[in-house]
């Protein structure tokens, strides 16, 4: 299948059982080497690792040992024809975390999370990725007079720094989230994530990931915000799936809900040459109503989905764009999109 320059992504958690915050799986786990299989079948190019994805149970070894079963698994990624896009550290789950890990009122809790961090970096680099990804999940409040905001952000900026020194050779993209699993995060967008890497020791090595249901979570066009991240040459990756409204993160498969927000995203990104700055990732997870032996079908179709718009865009008759434009007529504008969309003349 013709991929146009694009390098495609997805995490092992998005081939998934099905459980919910209201039910147990539905589906049988499927071994992470199986899932090692998956990818090449379906024409994906890169892994996205938590770290603890890479090394299971990582709070309980060494750095020698992290470290020798990281370079194990750069190894079955080279024999899977496969790498790792980023190394991303799992901080929400920790009992000590639950008021928050690099925000948390706990020091202690706070200097878990700089060493959990600190072991992810070391997988990173076993792993050969220069690219960490950083999602607050639990960077916020749900009573905001429980922490004070300001020293909230001086803590990010405090953890993003230590980072930064103890692996120099690595670029960190943060992921933004505005709610869920926090009532109100401290980052919600892709503004207060530059905004944030600015304030760092290095800032050119501070960048962002725009995952689209986040966005619209946001009450935001998730084109707009990987326009603004490309405008600062800071948008390192993407997170492409699809959300039904501001409800709870549904990673819904790319394009489902709204192709035409989904075109809009394809389209900034190809127009700006994202093939050759980043991967395309997906984050999406089959419905809790798929039965097991065709779970698969939501990554397949994202990624079709994504290579169709990228022809879209391209095919795009820029010059009758350029007519409406000067025109100033938005409504033949709109059903130019429309139709070509739909493959109508």
């Amino acid at each position: 299948m013709e991929t146009f320059g694009y390098r495609l992504s997805f995490g092992p958690w998005n081939i998934h059982e099905g459980a919910d915050p209201f039910g147990p799986p539905v589906r049988p786990t499927i071994p992470f080497d199986d899932k090692l299989t998956v990818y090449k079948r379906l024409g994906f190019d890169a892994v996205q690792f938590h770290d603890d994805d890479a090394v299971p149970d990582l709070d309980n070894k060494t750095p020698d040992q992290i470290t020798e079963e990281a370079r194990a698994l750069k190894q079955r990624l080279d024999d899977a024809g496969l790498v790792a896009e980023f190394v991303a550290p799992r901080l929400w789950e920790h009992p000590l975390t639950v008021d928050g890990a690099y925000t948390s009122n706990d020091p202690k809790a706070r200097a878990y999370a700089r060493d959990r961090s600190r072991k992810m970096l070391d997988i990173a680099q076993a792993l050969e990725t220069g690219l960490v990804v950083l999602w607050f999940a639990r960077e916020g409040t749900y009573l905001r007079e429980a922490k004070d905001a300001v020293r909230a952000v001086d803590l990010l900026a405090e953890a993003l720094d230590d980072m930064l020194a103890y692996a120099p050779d690595i670029r960190i993209a943060i992921e933004p989230k505005p709610n869920e699993p926090m009532d109100l995060a401290y980052i919600p967008t892709i503004g207060h994530a530059v905004a944030l890497g600015a304030k760092t020791r290095a800032p050119e090595r501070c960048g962002v990931l725009v995952e689209s249901a986040h966005a619209v979570l946001a009450g935001l066009d998730p084109a707009d915000e990987m326009a603004f991240g490309l405008a600062y040459d800071k948008l390192w990756s993407v997170h492409l799936n699809d959300q039904n409204g501001p409800k709870y993160d549904q990673d819904r498969a790319f394009g489902s809900v709204n192709l035409r927000r989904a075109f809009d995203q394809v389209l900034v990104l190809d127009d700006n040459k994202f093939y050759e700055k980043g991967v395309v990732g997906l984050d999406v997870k089959a419905l809790r109503t798929q039965k097991p032996g065709v779970a698969e079908k939501h990554l397949i179709n994202s990624r079709d989905t994504f290579l169709w718009l990228v022809e879209r865009a391209r095919s795009l008759d820029r010059d009758a764009v350029r007519q409406c434009i000067d025109a100033r007529d938005y409504e033949a504008l709109d059903r130019l999109i429309l139709m070509h969309l739909m493959a109508r003349t």
